[in-house]
């Protein structure tokens, strides 16, 4: 059963998986797959932390619960050690990181569009949510993961979203040098 399960998730996958090329499509796929990269995310808080005394709590509060997943999707991908689809694109992540379960990516894409979500406007709300389904499946259109790496990391990012929500003045008190 388990491997009737996991041949449908890698057929799935692969239908759904994109031909790289040089076309518009191809390059807004690609741009979608690296709007969650993590450094790019802790490059722009650290950036906001240091220029905006406004915005200081909740950029620390951001990069704090970047780094916390990190740590939890890394301790996964190492237990399970599940080996990511075939293929040349992405030749960065696939020699950095080559176990492909649970997706960071959408683990952090969704994570961030809770936290975010949780602390706005309803219209910035909607634009996060849906900028982290389209990096979530970004993740599967350029062979990077199967559907079942990126629904787990989905679930991942929701579920420590709401964790990190619940401990946000407790990580306010332990690291009040940051969020000041």
């Amino acid at each position: 059963m388990m491997q009737k399960l996991i041949q449908w998730d890698v057929n799935l996958s692969n239908r759904m998986r994109m031909e790289v090329d040089e076309s518009f499509r191809w390059k807004l796929v690609a741009f979608l797959a690296h709007s969650g990269d993590s450094w790019f995310w802790l490059l722009g808080l650290g950036i906001l932390w240091l220029v905006s005394k406004a915005w200081r709590g909740f950029s620390a509060f951001l990069m704090v619960d970047i780094l916390l997943l990190a740590a939890l999707v890394m301790s996964i991908k190492f237990l399970v050690r599940r080996s990511r689809p075939p293929g040349e694109w992405g030749s960065i992540y696939r020699n950095t990181d080559p176990h492909s379960f649970p997706s960071g990516h959408a683990a952090r894409a969704v994570m961030i569009a809770s936290v975010v979500a949780a602390n706005a406007p309803f219209w910035v709300a909607a634009c996060v949510i849906i900028w982290a389904a389209l990096v979530s499946l970004s993740r599967i259109f350029t062979g990077m993961h199967y559907l079942s790496d990126v629904l787990a990391g989905m679930t991942l990012g929701l579920l420590s979203g709401g964790v990190f929500l619940s401990a946000r003045e407790w990580m306010q008190t332990i690291l009040p040098f940051l969020f000041g």
